[in-house]
């Protein structure tokens, strides 16, 4: 499904795929989700976007073949590419602090990794551009090892899918990033896909409130779903501040606070919003470019609280997942209520509109259902 321009349908098409060089391995896809970075990249007319791309990124598949060096994975295994490169080898993949590669940079590179070429080309030898390192808006796709997690092949194909992108990083952001503590308070700015699993992420963790902040008063009994023990309506604060609001319902502000939507200002309020002393804010939400962030140096300094980032949650592909996928079979995760429809992959352009409506958490499209 290559998208030509922007903003116009995929087209559906056929499309050369080529062998996996050193250190790739081409996949089957079983099925993709459609995130809402992926309608963000299609819309954009702007660099990083370019065109013409197969998008899409959140996936489960199969490994059809390997390349020269490949000695993790076999044809036949069970896998899911995911952005977030672990190579396993640099300071930082070895290291239980960071899950940010040191070898292979995380960028929107319409490349695959190591090296700036595509293996995608149209019937009429075209470069089709590559997306997040992935483009499982394909059949079958090539993908850097750093990029592809083996997983436990009785897992859900649809449900793999969420392990990939952004409900696994709001899950992560609660449970590596922040390191929720049990019975404390927790405080999500926007309950879209994220801030819901990072309500999930912190029920998990066994927080004992939950409060979720959205203009949309519908997101309450959505986010109960998902541990979520109290709402207030940004746009219904009256004369306060939404920083006020949970400050006096938590008597002196949330232990934790998640921006989750990438507003600045959010990020502010956010932080406004925490604890002193203790308080952690964790900015999740991808803002423009140049957006900047500005603070009281004193405020800083007398208030003691933390300002962190979490790509991906903190989560580290290789380890973290497989830990992750376990927790669901056996239970304990809830993510079945994130995929809310199924399309065929000759309908993509449906889930786009599903999700443009605000009908869909995430949309599983099947390849060959």
């Amino acid at each position: 499904a290559v998208a030509r321009n922007p903003g116009e349908p995929l087209v559906i098409e056929e499309v050369m795929v080529a062998a996996p060089k050193a250190r790739e391995v081409r996949i089957r896809i079983i099925c993709t989700s459609l995130c809402p970075v992926d309608v963000t990249f299609w819309k954009s007319k702007d660099p990083p976007a370019i065109f013409p791309r197969i998008l899409g990124h959140e996936a489960m598949g199969v490994v059809e073949s390997v390349g020269e060096g490949v000695h993790e994975l076999v044809e036949g295994d069970t896998v899911i590419p995911i952005f977030l490169p672990d190579c396993g080898e640099c300071t930082d993949c070895l290291s239980a602090k960071s899950n940010l590669c040191s070898k292979l940079s995380f960028s929107i590179s319409p490349w695959i990794d190591r090296e700036e070429t595509s293996r995608f080309t149209d019937i009429n030898g075209e470069t089709l551009y590559h997306f997040l390192f992935i483009s499982s808006f394909s059949e079958y796709t090539v993908v850097d090892i750093a990029h592809v997690t083996k997983i436990d092949p009785q897992t859900p194909p649809s449900k793999a899918c969420l392990f990939t992108c952004g409900v696994a990083a709001g899950v992560g952001a609660a449970w590596k990033r922040a390191n929720v503590d049990s019975g404390t308070s927790v405080a999500i700015f926007g309950l879209g896909a994220i801030g819901l699993a990072v309500a999930e992420g912190a029920r998990l963790c066994g927080a004992k409130r939950i409060i979720g902040v959205d203009m949309n008063p519908d997101k309450f009994e959505i986010g109960k779903k998902f541990g979520v023990t109290d709402f207030v309506n940004s746009r219904s604060c009256g004369d306060k501040t939404v920083s006020q609001v949970i400050i006096e319902m938590t008597d002196g502000g949330a232990d934790y606070c998640f921006e989750c939507v990438g507003s600045s200002s959010l990020v502010h309020e956010a932080y406004a919003s925490c604890r002193k002393a203790w308080g952690k804010t964790v900015v999740m939400g991808v803002d423009q470019p140049g957006a900047t962030l500005t603070f009281n140096s004193h405020e800083v300094l007398d208030k003691g609280k933390t300002l962190i980032g979490a790509l991906f949650g903190g989560l580290k592909p290789k380890s973290d997942i497989p830990i992750l996928i376990k927790r669901y079979m056996d239970k304990e995760l809830q993510l079945d209520e994130f995929m809310t429809h199924e399309v065929d992959f000759e309908e993509i352009n449906k889930a786009f509109d599903l999700l443009l409506e605000g009908k869909s958490i995430r949309c599983v499209i099947w390849m060959n259902k």
